[in-house]
């Protein structure tokens, strides 16, 4: 009996109705989580998110961005002159699943297997920061921060107990703070002062550095979960 190739990606699918289930045959092909990730702060070209997705190849990032495009997550555009580069963004759809990644960091940072020290991209840095934000020891606190990352710059504001981070816009912003997102990490959820990392070259903070300080004490890790029965 000669044995036929199956190519077709629905031999890959659950076949349930699960809403979940279906949510993974949407999003579940490795690396498929991430891309999404790397597009929700905005519209992205194929070598930024290639350059932001460590360890991920040209050839999957390409089948990746074909399959969300299929499915209506992704779509490509042309941005106008003088850029006349082709990007790609979330649809409207796409952007709805923003509280899945908020749920799914907040629960897998408290994983004893969780390592805070990898490497992390501009994008998760400013996730993580709608995710871990402690509205209550915020309280009243009004304040916007620049965060400048090389060429990505990124606004956070925070207001009436709510943190909304977005591209760009830090001309007028309270603090800026100018470093890679390691050391944003090793500041925020390490409580390295920021002065040593300054001290290194690794930072450096523009205006009222007591704004950064008191932005740092807003955020914590959560406690792990106890892996007993």
């Amino acid at each position: 009996m000669k044995l036929e190739k199956v190519t077709d990606r629905s031999g890959r699918k659950y076949h349930d109705a699960c809403g979940a289930a279906h949510g993974l045959d949407l999003v579940g092909e490795r690396w498929a989580l991430l891309v999404i990730r790397e597009l929700m702060m905005g519209p992205r070209r194929f070598g930024d998110l290639r350059k932001d997705l460590c360890g991920l190849s040209a050839n999957v990032l390409t089948q990746r961005l074909e399959g969300l495009e299929a499915s209506g997550i992704v779509r490509r555009r042309k941005l106008p002159p003088p850029a006349s580069v082709q990007v790609y963004e979330l649809t409207d759809w796409g952007y709805e699943i923003e509280p899945v990644f908020i749920l799914l960091g907040g629960w897998a940072a408290r994983s004893p297997a969780h390592d805070p020290t990898l490497p992390i991209s501009a994008v998760s840095i400013m996730l993580s920061f709608k995710t871990m934000f402690d509205a209550r020891r915020a309280g009243d606190a009004a304040m916007t921060l620049g965060f400048v990352f090389g060429e990505d710059v990124f606004r956070v504001s925070i207001a009436g107990g709510r943190l909304e981070p977005r591209r760009g816009g830090i001309e007028d912003v309270d603090v800026t703070v100018v470093t890679q997102p390691p050391l944003v990490a090793a500041a925020v959820y390490g409580k390295v002062p920021p002065q040593a990392l300054a001290a290194d070259g690794g930072m450096e903070v523009r205006g009222d550095a007591g704004v950064f300080a008191r932005f740092i004490d807003f955020f914590d890790l959560p406690q792990k979960a106890s892996m007993e029965a």
